[in-house]
């Protein structure tokens, strides 16, 4: 008789409910089921069951834009308990909104605490906002806005109660058939409260900008006027994310979609379509941590070369960046010192979206917050943030240990921050000590990095060359000459400030054994006439006509793509405009031509004076690194001209102009040949050994 009474209870519900179709409301004893539905009072929203697709056999309680062509689903109540036919949704004897499959099991229920004088009392509305509210007279007992699914609307915010622990997160679909929970997240972390998340499963994804006090900006305007605004509000207990526009009948929403695509969508009525305002992400910098730790991502630039280490850093495996993988990020160049009196310096860091893992410090001036970081030797980075209210009080945002999704171009970026750096003329910063005195890595102020030349007391040069320097750099302007940027002159302290080489001084390169095996042939050529160029420049047509007299591999320096820049012009003589160029060779054709070889061969030039019987031109003087791989004429070529510039009577060595023609050439030209260099000496002078190379024909004294 079991059939029987089931019969009879089903017969009886029916009897008691009634269908509600067509209407804003549902109240005890109504229930919506099969293609029924409820309509917000401006008929914008629909709730009702519906199947993802025409392929889908399973069957969700959810809201949608109801007059739209396509309409969009914008919430879903039954996500993670899907039914194989549309159930019943409807008050309940405790009086929550409930879905009930259709042998009347519970599905899903609103939860909320309804008092015993309200439960037979309760109403479910669906408002015209799309929001779904269960209320007993006026007050609100539950409401859809605070349980969201994929999709943002005016009006709901994504939320974090810092006492409670209370979140609003939006979860993606699973796929765009399948409204059950994704494995895409976006919500605020209660470890870090002033900023938004996305996560894949557990793993982070994307940040955004740091939200600090409390704002409303506008997020995007079309040409018609409207425009929408995100407002944030971190001061409070409830701190939230909430989108708003300025025309309430503009309808737009921002959806989560299963692959972490962030997109805000507006309805055009015109076109009858939802046209896409914005999304993420749109660029690599937008995946969280793209460029790895204490690196900076440059917002829309090329994948190849989107990542840079901050300054003071270099890259942690320099054959993995080269190749695009920054995972592993960058490392400081030298450790930091600190305590004992020092305590570092600063350096500023402009329109940046913020990184990570930062601690706010409130109730700090600028002067304080700047004060704080630099007492505490593990604190890397800060940032001020002034009171909305005009006062000079504020907030602070420390660093403490690595920077991680630092982002430079941000599409909000008004952010400035300031990075610890090493401890001006400290060991650490130390580049390299010449005639003049030491050479430090510096920061000016505007973060652009600088050598600087600093004087020693023990130096045999002083204020002489110190202002020879000053005043020949600073008429020559020349891409292979280094750049002259500044100077400071204080009772003995004299400091140059020159632009800064990544790639230090070519001697590094050269004479070391594994360092000489990145200067390919290219590299070296390149190198080769670069330096010619900038000697030609001082000789003919600056305004000064200048004899270097200290050109050699260390004063030739390499900025980050290899080209090179001649320095150290604290020996140079000026002369007289009319002296011819050829007066110049006997000291720069020397110095000029024993650079060459030294490029081409390796060694450094006292090699020249022992070299071996058994070895031809090639074998002594071409770099074994490049033997196999250079173009041999060129190789020659440079060889030649090298041996023409060291030869003994200064009148038999060519004019710049004349070296570079010869640089220049085809393998066709002929060469004058070279005569005894002014390296041997005239009675170890012997027989001498010819070596040819089509027609370009070198002859070198025998060494005994």
């Amino acid at each position: 008789m079991a059939w029987l009474l089931c019969y009879r209870v089903t017969l009886l519900l029916s009897h008691i409910l009634s269908f509600c179709t067509c209407q804003y409301k549902i109240v005890p004893g109504q229930y919506i089921t099969g293609n029924h539905t409820l309509v917000s009072s401006l008929g914008t929203f629909s709730l009702g069951f519906f199947n993802p697709n025409e392929n889908s056999t399973k069957y969700f309680l959810g809201i949608r834009f109801d007059t739209f062509p396509n309409t969009a689903l914008v919430w879903v109540a039954n996500r993670e308990s899907p039914l194989d036919s549309p159930g019943f949704f409807m008050i309940s004897g405790d009086g929550n909104l409930v879905v009930l499959d259709q042998t009347r099991n519970l599905v899903w229920s609103t939860n909320a605490s309804v008092s015993t004088s309200a439960v037979n009392h309760t109403t479910g509305l669906l408002e015209d906002t799309g929001n779904l509210v269960l209320s007993f007279e006026e007050v609100t007992l539950w409401q859809s806005f605070d349980h969201p699914s994929d999709t943002m609307l005016p009006g709901i915010k994504i939320s974090l109660n810092k006492t409670t622990g209370q979140q609003r997160r939006l979860t993606s679909w699973a796929a765009l058939d399948d409204p059950q929970p994704g494995k895409f997240t976006f919500g605020i972390d209660p470890e870090v409260p002033i900023q938004a998340f996305t996560w894949k499963e557990t793993t982070l994804y994307w940040t955004s900008s740091m939200y600090i006090g409390k704002d409303t900006r506008t997020d995007f305007q079309n040409p018609g006027g409207t425009a929408s605004f995100l407002t944030h509000n971190f001061d409070v207990d409830e701190v939230y994310l909430a989108y708003s526009v300025s025309d309430s009948s503009v309808k737009l929403r921002v959806w989560l979609n299963p692959t972490w695509q962030f997109i805000l969508l507006l309805w055009q009525g015109s076109s009858k379509t939802w046209l896409e305002q914005g999304n993420l992400p749109a660029d690599n910098c937008d995946f969280y941590a793209h460029c790895g730790p204490n690196s900076a991502c440059r917002r829309g630039e090329p994948l190849s070369s989107s990542c840079k280490c901050l300054i003071g850093f270099t890259a942690k495996f320099p054959n993995q960046s080269a190749v695009g993988n920054w995972s592993s990020g960058c490392v400081r160049e030298k450790m930091l010192t600190c305590g004992n009196g020092i305590q570092g310096n600063f350096s500023k860091l402009e329109n940046v979206r913020l990184p990570d893992h930062s601690v706010l410090l409130e109730n700090r001036s600028m002067s304080q917050c700047h004060f704080d970081c630099q007492q505490n030797c593990s604190c890397t980075a800060y940032e001020h943030v002034n009171d909305t209210d005009g006062s000079n009080s504020g907030k602070c945002l420390a660093w403490f240990g690595e920077l991680l999704d630092l982002v430079e171009n941000h599409y909000n970026s008004e952010r400035d921050m300031y990075i610890r750096l090493q401890n001006n003329f400290s060991e650490v910063n130390k580049l390299g000590e010449g005639g003049f005195g030491p050479v430090y890595k510096g920061i000016l102020p505007e973060n652009q990095e600088v050598a600087i030349k600093r004087l020693s007391k023990k130096s045999g040069q002083g204020h002489h060359e110190f202002k020879n320097e000053l005043k020949l750099l600073d008429k020559l302007q020349h891409t292979n000459l280094v750049r002259l940027l500044g100077c400071c002159m204080e009772e003995d302290e004299m400091i140059l400030i020159y632009e800064y080489m990544s790639n230090r001084s070519l001697d590094k390169f050269l004479f070391d054994s594994f360092e000489k095996t990145k200067l390919d042939w290219d590299i070296r050529f390149q190198i080769i006439q670069g330096v010619a160029q900038g000697v030609l420049y001082i000789h003919k047509y600056s305004r000064l006509k200048i004899i270097h007299r200290d050109l050699k591999a260390s004063n030739v320096l390499l900025d980050g793509t290899m080209n090179p820049k001649v320095s150290d012009f604290g020996m140079a003589r000026i002369f007289d405009i009319n002296q011819i160029e050829a007066n110049t060779n006997k000291v720069v054709g020397t110095y000029f031509g024993v650079l060459l070889l030294e490029i081409v061969s390796g060694k450094k030039n006292a090699y020249f004076y022992h070299f071996e019987n058994s070895l031809t031109l090639a074998q002594w003087v071409i770099d074994v690194s490049i033997r196999e791989t250079c173009r041999i004429h060129e190789a020659l070529r440079c060889i030649h001209v090298g041996l023409l510039c060291v030869q003994e009577a200064p009148a038999d060595r060519p004019t710049m102009s004349s070296v570079i023609h010869m640089l220049e050439a085809d393998e066709a030209t002929s060469f004058p040949p070279s005569k005894e260099p002014a390296f041997s000496t005239r009675r170890n002078s012997s027989p001498v050994t010819t070596y040819s190379n089509n027609v370009v024909t070198i002859t070198l004294p025998e060494p005994r």
